[in-house]
Order: C-alpha cells, then sequence, then structure tokens
C-alpha cells in the first residue's frame, strides 16, 4: 500500500521479489525523503558525490527535441508542492539534465518572463492541476490504470548497450530539500546475450513536477513504454516548434475533397472538349460553331407549279407538232402510241393505239391496277409458323411474302420495311421454349406452275426472275440487297435451311408438307402494305414481286392463285371499272412471257385515271399510288441511266414512266409536265429494232411532249 506521506511513483507490475512479501501485490514506491535527513537551500547546486539510482527507458524511435531548462524558482515550486502532500499525476516525465540551479528568470532585474521557456504540460504538468486524494484513493487508482506485472528493481546501469542501441537511463539524486531529483543519461542498451540484472537499492519517489515516463517490464522481460492516466482530461499542450504539425482528420478530408473537386473539374473539361459533346451543346469552342454571322436565305424558285387556269389547254395539233418529227424515226420499228390529257380525259395525240403488242414489263401497270382497283392497299403478307404433328417439329406456313429479309436488324435488303426472319426465330424460340428439332414448309398459298407461258428457260433462275411461289427470303436473291445479284433455283429450300439453322433445327424430309388445321401459333411476321409492294415492283421492275401481286388479285376475286388465274382476274378486274380489254392477251403479270399482247391505248387510259384531279373519277384515289412507284427519269430505278444526253436530257426529271424491255421490244408509259406545268400521260411501244436503237427514240419522243406548250 502506498506511503500516505507522500506521492508514490506508479507502476503497473507488482513486486515479486520484494520484502513484502510473497503475493503482495504492491507497486514499487520510492522512498520519501524524511525531514532527518536534513533540507538544502533550493539555490545551491547539488553535489556530484550524490548516490544515483539509475531507472532504464528505451529510446523512442524518434527523439524529442530537447526542451528548455526548469527555473530554479519552478523547480523549488514543485518541491514545495510535493512536501503539502499534493498528489502526483502518474504520468512520468523524461528528467531534466543536471544542471546548476539558478533564480528564476522572472526574478532577475531586467529580464521579462518568457512564455515560450514554460515546459511542456505532458513533459511537466504543473502540481496545481492535480486533485489532492487519500492515500487509500491513490493505492486504488494505481491498481484499477495499470496491469500489476512484476518489476525488477531499479538499479544501477552505467553504460549499457542492446543491440547497440543507447537506452535513456534515469539518475535519482536526492537533493538539498529533501526531494530527489531525476536526471535523464544516455546510455546504450546492452547487447543481446546480456540480460538485465537489477543493481541497486530502490530508488526514492521524484517530487511533485519532476516525474518519468513509467516503463513497463513484461512476464518475458521485454520493456515498453506504458501510458499513465490520472483520470484527468489532460490539457491541450502547445505545438512543439522542432516538430512537423499534425493533419488532423478534418485536414485529411479536405485534402481529399479538394483532390476530388480537382479531378472532376479535370474531367468535366476533358468532357467538354469533345467535339460531339461541344457541338451538342453548342459551345464557343464547338468545331461546327458558326465562324461567322448566319447567311442569309436563299430564294426559293419553285420548280414544281400547278397550271394556270387561264392557260389555254394543250391542243391535239400542239402535239401532233411536238412529236411528229421524232416519231417518225425509224428506229423504232413497228411503233403504236398514245397521249391523253388526264384532266379533260381527252386523247391528244395517237398512233395506231388500238394495235395489241408486245408490252413487255409496262404489262406491271395492268397487274398494279388489278391489285389496287380490288385489294386492300393497307393489306399485308403473312408468315406464320405453327406447331408440327411430332413434338419438335414445326411448320412454316408461307403467305406469299417473299420479301422477307434475311438481314438483320438495321440493314436493309431492296424492300424498304420487309419482314426479317430474325424476328421470327425470336417468337418460335420463346413459344416452343427452345425445343425444335425439325422444319417443314407449308407452300399451299399458291399452286401451278412455278413458270409462265412464254418465259424461256433461262429466266428462271436469273438475275431478274426464279421460280415463282409464296415462301422465299429476299425475293430469291443470292445477295439480299443487290438487285441484280443472281437469284437462286430453288428459293423454298433456301428458306428453310436458314430457318432450321437459326432455330439450331433439322429440315424435315420431305420439306414441304401441310400445316395442322387448328395448330398452335408460334409466331408471325407480316410484310409492307400491299401499296408500298406496289412501288417497289413498279421501281426497279421486279418480276417476282409482280407475280406475287397477281396472285393476291386471283384470290381476291376467288380465282386460282396461279400464273392464269392472276390473269384472268386482272383483266375481270379492269373490264368491271370500265376499260377496254379487248384484245388483250395475258400470260403472266411481269411481263416476262413473250405471249402477252396490250394495246397502248390501254396503257394510257389506265394512267389518265391515275393522274386525273382529285374526285374527277371515284377511281383515282384508288389508282393514284400507281404512280408514285414510276421511276423518275435520269433519277432513280430502271430510268436513272436514261435522259442524260441530248436532244432528251430536257426532260430529265419530268418524266416518270415504266419501262419495258425484251428481245426486240421496247415500251414506255407514263406522266409528264409540259412547259406550262399541265400533266400529260402517255404511252409508247416498239417492236423490232434491238434496245440499244429503240430506247433513245422512245425518250425522244416523250422528251418533245415536255418542251412544248402544245396548243
Amino acid at each position: 500500500m502506498p506511503d500516505p506521506k507522500g506521492p508514490a511513483w506508479p507502476s503497473g507490475d507488482s513486486d515479486a521479489g520484494s520484502a513484502g512479501g510473497q503475493g503482495d501485490e504492491r507497486t514499487h514506491e520510492l522512498s520519501r525523503p524524511t525531514p532527518e535527513q536534513g533540507t538544502q537551500d533550493p539555490d545551491t547546486v547539488e553535489p556530484d558525490d550524490q548516490p544515483t539510482v539509475w531507472a532504464e527507458r528505451p529510446t523512442m524511435p524518434s527523439p524529442l527535441p530537447s526542451e528548455p531548462e526548469p527555473e530554479a524558482g519552478q523547480e523549488q515550486a514543485h518541491g514545495t508542492r510535493g512536501q503539502e502532500g499534493a498528489t502526483e499525476h502518474p504520468t512520468a516525465q523524461l528528467p531534466l539534465p543536471k544542471q546548476e540551479s539558478r533564480p528564476a528568470e522572472s526574478s532577475r532585474p531586467g529580464q521579462p518572463h518568457r512564455p515560450d521557456e514554460q515546459h511542456h504540460p505532458e513533459q511537466h504538468r504543473p502540481a496545481q492541476q492535480h486533485q489532492q486524494q487519500r492515500p487509500d484513493q491513490q493505492q486504488h487508482q494505481q491498481q484499477r490504470q495499470t496491469p500489476q506485472y512484476p518489476v525488477p528493481q531499479l538499479q544501477h546501469h552505467p553504460q549499457q548497450q542492446r543491440h547497440g542501441q543507447p537506452v535513456a537511463q534515469f539518475a535519482v539524486h536526492p537533493r538539498g530539500n529533501g526531494a530527489p531529483q531525476i536526471r535523464p543519461t544516455a546510455q546504450p542498451w546492452p547487447p543481446p546475450n546480456q540480460q538485465d540484472q537489477p543493481t541497486g537499492p530502490a530508488a526514492t519517489a521524484p517530487p511533485a513536477g519532476s516525474h518519468a515516463h513509467p516503463v513497463r517490464i513484461e512476464p518475458d522481460g521485454r520493456q515498453t513504454q506504458a501510458s499513465a492516466t490520472t483520470g484527468e482530461q489532460p490539457s491541450s499542450a502547445p505545438a512543439d516548434p522542432g516538430r512537423p504539425a499534425k493533419t488532423g482528420k478534418g485536414g485529411k478530408r479536405a485534402l481529399i475533397g479538394g483532390g476530388v473537386a480537382l479531378l472532376l473539374v479535370i474531367v468535366l473539361g476533358v468532357v467538354l472538349a469533345l467535339p460531339s459533346v461541344s457541338n451538342r451543346l453548342a459551345l464557343p469552342w464547338a468545331p461546327n460553331a458558326p465562324k461567322g454571322a448566319p447567311p442569309e436565305a436563299a430564294p426559293v424558285n419553285l420548280s414544281l407549279r400547278g397550271p394556270d387556269a387561264t392557260t389555254p389547254a394543250p391542243t391535239p395539233s400542239g402535239v401532233e407538232a411536238a412529236v411528229a418529227g421524232a416519231a417518225a424515226n425509224p428506229d423504232l420499228g413497228t411503233f403504236t402510241g398514245s397521249v391523253v390529257d388526264p384532266a379533260t380525259g381527252q386523247t391528244l395525240w395517237q398512233h395506231d393505239a388500238g394495235t395489241p403488242l408486245t408490252p413487255a414489263s409496262t404489262t406491271k401497270l395492268l397487274t398494279a391496277a388489278g391489285l389496287l382497283l380490288s385489294v386492300d392497299h393497307g393489306k399485308q403478307l403473312s408468315t406464320t409458323v405453327v406447331a408440327g404433328p411430332e413434338p419438335g417439329s414445326v411448320v412454316l406456313v408461307a403467305g406469299g411474302d417473299i420479301t422477307l429479309s434475311s438481314l438483320a436488324a438495321g440493314k436493309e435488303s431492296v424492300y424498304p420495311g420487309a419482314a426479317r426472319l430474325d424476328d421470327l426465330v425470336a417468337q418460335v424460340k420463346q413459344a416452343a421454349g427452345g425445343t425444335v428439332t425439325s422444319v417443314r414448309l407449308d407452300v399451299s398459298a399458291f399452286t401451278g406452275a412455278p413458270t409462265a407461258p412464254g418465259w424461256a428457260p433461262e429466266d428462271a433462275p436469273s438475275t431478274y426472275a426464279t421460280a415463282v411461289g409464296p415462301a422465299m427470303l429476299d425475293g430469291g436473291r443470292s445477295i439480299a440487297n443487290d438487285d441484280h445479284s443472281m437469284r437462286v433455283g430453288d428459293p423454298a429450300t433456301v428458306l428453310a435451311q436458314q430457318f432450321a439453322g437459326r432455330l439450331g433445327a433439322q429440315v424435315g424430309s420431305p420439306v414441304t408438307t401441310t400445316a395442322p388445321k387448328g395448330a398452335k401459333v408460334l409466331g408471325e411476321v407480316r410484310s409492307a402494305p400491299l401499296s408500298e409492294l406496289v412501288d417497289a415492283a413498279m421501281l426497279i421492275s421486279d418480276d417476282v414481286l409482280a407475280e406475287i401481286l397477281a396472285r393476291q388479285t386471283a384470290i381476291a376475286a376467288g380465282k386460282d392463285p396461279s400464273f392464269a388465274g392472276g390473269a384472268e382476274a386482272t383483266l375481270e378486274v379492269l373490264r368491271a371499272n370500265g376499260f377496254d380489254v379487248n384484245g388483250v392477251q395475258l400470260s403472266d403479270a411481269s411481263g416476262l412471257s413473250t405471249s402477252n399482247r396490250v394495246p397502248a391505248k390501254l396503257l394510257s387510259d389506265l394512267l389518265a385515271v391515275a393522274a386525273a384531279p382529285d374526285g374527277a373519277d371515284p377511281r383515282t384515289a384508288k389508282l393514284r399510288p400507281m404512280l408514285g412507284g414510276l421511276p423518275v427519269a435520269g433519277g432513280s430505278g430502271t430510268l436513272a441511266d436514261r435522259y442524260t444526253s441530248a436532244p432528251s436530257d430536257v426532260a430529265k426529271g419530268w418524266i416518270r414512266a415504266k419501262t419495258g424491255t425484251l428481245s426486240g421490244v421496247n415500251t414506255l408509259a407514263g406522266i409528264v409536265l409540259d412547259a406550262d406545268g399541265r400533266p400529260l400521260v402517255f404511252a409508247l411501244m416498239s417492236s423490232g429494232p434491238s434496245p440499244a436503237a429503240a430506247r433513245p427514240a422512245l425518250d425522244a419522243v416523250a422528251a418533245g411532249l415536255r418542251g412544248c406548250g402544245c396548243r
């Protein structure tokens, strides 16, 4: 138990080997000088022959800077405080170097007090900051604060070394006033094989205000610096000028926040510097930012204008004068033609217009007219997949959509807006759960032969035609987006293989079958509307697509969906709508057959109704879409490479017409705006000469209509 007469030297270790007896958990106490030892003037110098007790402590990795010497007056004051019985702070202090005592700076005449020479609070805490405690409280606090371990007595260790490193030692000297003084001295550590042997008597307790840091000696003999507490809140220590300032949590957060903000500014600057971003945001440094004032709008001169109501209408004599010279060109061979004013329906010029000739691809005008007059323009052709008779089998039911595209999404074939096979595959996979094992086709939508009478053997397959059927991809082309690519010989089988391959299934045998009635529908895709399919057939003169359209007319009329059924239904529809079809012979719907015969007058009559003023004829609204797909002279479709040189180039862009070409056959039927802006329709047919000679001759006749007022 600590001596109640004075402060005890705190220690976390028990003194197992002390004279107090075994098992005694008392801490080592430094004896307090008794009055019998006498007192000494605090201003006198300590004798050097006083016995010194050394207490060693490991040096810190980074030694602290030397502190100012304590003033003699301060030491005296502290010693006095200790004699009064004040409780000492248990935190040990490194002792001060031995030095001669001198009067306090404040007591010297002419010397002001220097606040920067005060001791560090944690190294020299004023005695008045400690609360007075009873002896029993001191013992209880020491036992509670520091674990008790056995500790050897402090001994003299002159010039010890440990691993060649110096150690801090404490020299305890009694002062003249009875209070001991602890002095540090640097001593090397003992070598690794040298054991610390306690020597010398136990040191007496230091006076108040003079503390050394406690050293904890572990059971294995290791010595570590132990922190001591008093239960009081330590006062803030002034910054040590010799030690770099520590950055607190707030400072670290500020540094991190500043770095993040700087990084964000850099990233934002880089993003805003990107051309795509700066252009979209119209930033001043954007590459496409205007370099000057915006230009003034240029005046617009509309080339297409409606005819002036006061302008005289064209006359037959005027048209005759305009076309007579070109129509007499011998390169035309057997030549027939007709020119009609659609506003009045009057025939302005004709030459053997009632004589039927081979129309070639101008036959498509009849096919389109028959379809548009009898079938809903918005109808779409369906391709459906149903469950087959066996588990895992499916049947693709072809509905005649030969525009079904094999291309992936984002790529267009020659048919704008075509349905995609990939979409159908995705639907089937989802509906069937990915268990499709075999694929077969139902092609019963069409009947009859795959080719028409009058087709040459080399026509199917070729770059313009193939065997006609309801099931094919990309119109049977080998290259989906190339209109002039070779067509495949068996387009239905190609479709079955593509479909099965994308499903991870096999093509059944035989390839074709009939779908079970009432079978579950697993997927369906639809073509573009029929009016758009008419445009495609006209623009690129698609023979296979024209045959498909004629079969839709046959189905609507209750006819057999075949070459013969389509031709018969077309003529019946035209006849029913007031067109003269006498002498017309049709073997197909595309004009590829050389057996077809059509007079020029029927062609011009169909175009005149389609181009008539709105409301003048109830048939006009149904036939008007037929004009939208006609190629433009020198601009699109089969007329893209024509009307590019004199004398026909004056009509470039002013004529829209359907072409027709076979061996020894050349035809042209369409609409033109004359010099007064009035539309005129024409049909020109030539038979005999080669296309190289007949085409320019036909173009010249139509161009003559463009250059006249025809009055």
